[in-house]
């Protein structure tokens, strides 16, 4: 059996064509339930038993319910799949033992593909696998080139063992053809986690007639910014400040800011459980002794210390949605000493994503350009992923294109759905 799968930064989803020539998507348990979504995290915990010390992980949903469940908190991963393009981090350390990062993400993939054999009743072995036009941190194609080297190395130790990469907003355009009865030009906007990305294609009947399911793909462009980077700016302007980002602390008679370093990283997602490390931890203890705002430091520090990543993030989430729904909304977050309120607007929040816009509008016209299309030439704009929600995003195309050209639909499972198409072809 052959599923095209879509490894996300911060949802995968895995399905196949089914006998009947429909496409059937993987559903995971989540607290009763079923979802089509499994969270691209990894929980891991240090068990001991018989005098022994063993690490112990659990990925997507799973991972969820075990990192809820503990009082003790272990390590929660998140969007691996951003580390991919850097070179610097091989390993990391995690309760004293050393991961490669291949193993890791391995980890969260082999998960994923047992859970889907046990509802397809089948072994998965090959797959058409999704990658972004340009990775996270990725500053050039040597880039991406090492983080598609590493993300094959991983699913082959995930249990792959034959694997074609297709760029996500292709296979988006795999899905959003499926639909025509007609050819069309189309632009496709695949918004993730982690990477926003482009393309210009020819789809339709005629597309479908050509050799080994190729389509006239025009022109493609992608940026490593999307959902987090968003998410990142409600962190900077809402939840940093609270927690002591530019006070000041009192060193010896001599006045300094609090490092900010550390804000940075409790920006990013991917980033913030690796700050539960013991230098951290001790260099932030003795920031508090010294802080003129004591109180935020010590909220900082229970932040870190019980790895309320996902908490905070579940908040940040509930915000920008409220966002995309209404002219304002209220952020709030609390737990023992970290107490955050505030009321936000979607004007606020636009200026805060300003610089992020203009990168997706650089881009946009920048394929226009390279292509040599009009706007006026697109006959569709498809768009999709989480972030394609976002007022702000939608504006953009709107202004290019005419709000009467575009279309969405199965935001966050087109690209898997497009993936098996893709196989099947």
């Amino acid at each position: 059996m052959k599923v095209g799968f879509d490894f996300g930064t911060t949802n995968s989803s895995i399905a196949r064509i089914a006998e009947n020539g429909e496409v059937e998507l993987a559903r995971f348990s989540f607290s009763g339930a079923l979802t089509e979504s499994f969270r691209s995290l990894l929980y891991l915990e240090r068990l001991k038993t018989a005098g022994r010390s063993t690490i112990k992980s659990w990925a997507g949903p799973e991972g969820i319910e075990c990192y809820l469940d503990a009082d003790d908190k272990g390590r929660l991963i998140q969007s691996l799949k951003s580390f991919l393009s850097s070179r610097s981090l091989q390993t990391t350390e995690i309760f004293g033992r050393r991961f490669q990062l291949e193993e890791l993400v391995a980890n969260v993939i082999r998960d994923i593909r047992i859970a889907a054999e046990k509802q397809f009743g089948a072994p998965i072995r090959r797959a058409v696998v999704g990658r972004p036009v340009r990775f996270v941190g990725a500053e050039n194609d040597g880039d991406d080139d090492f983080a598609v080297s590493r993300l094959k190395i991983a699913l082959q130790k995930a249990g792959f063992e034959e694997v074609e990469f297709e760029f996500e907003p292709v296979a988006a355009a795999f899905y959003y053809e499926s639909t025509l009865d007609h050819d069309e030009q189309i632009l496709i906007g695949d918004f993730g986690g982690g990477t926003s990305d482009f393309s210009v294609l020819r789809v339709g009947p005629a597309a479908r007639k050509t050799r080994h399911g190729q389509r006239a793909v025009l022109g493609n462009e992608g940026l490593p910014l999307a959902g987090d980077a968003f998410d990142a700016k409600i962190i900077r302007h809402l939840v940093s400040p609270a927690l002591g980002a530019g006070s000041m602390l009192d060193s010896h008679g001599k006045m300094l800011p609090v490092p900010n370093w550390v804000y940075f990283k409790l920006e990013r997602w991917h980033h913030l459980s690796f700050l539960r490390s013991r230098e951290t931890l001790n260099m932030l203890q003795s920031v508090m002794t010294q802080a003129v705002e004591s109180e935020k430091i010590k909220a900082l520090l229970y932040l870190i210390n019980h790895d309320l990543g996902f908490y905070l993030h579940r908040a940040v989430q509930k915000t920008k949605v409220g966002l995309s729904h209404n002219e304002s909304a209220q952020f709030l977050f609390r737990d023992g000493d970290v107490e955050l309120e505030a009321q936000v607007t979607r004007a606020e929040f636009e200026s805060w994503i300003a610089e992020e816009l203009a990168g997706v509008e650089q881009k946009v016209d920048s394929l226009l350009r390279k292509t040599g299309i009009h706007a006026k030439e697109i006959d569709r704009v498809f768009l999709t992923g989480g972030s394609s929600f976002v007022p702000a995003v939608r504006r953009i195309f709107e202004t290019r294109f005419g709000e009467e050209k575009i279309r969405t639909g199965d935001e966050f499972t087109s690209v898997a759905r497009g993936l098996a198409m893709r196989a099947d072809s």
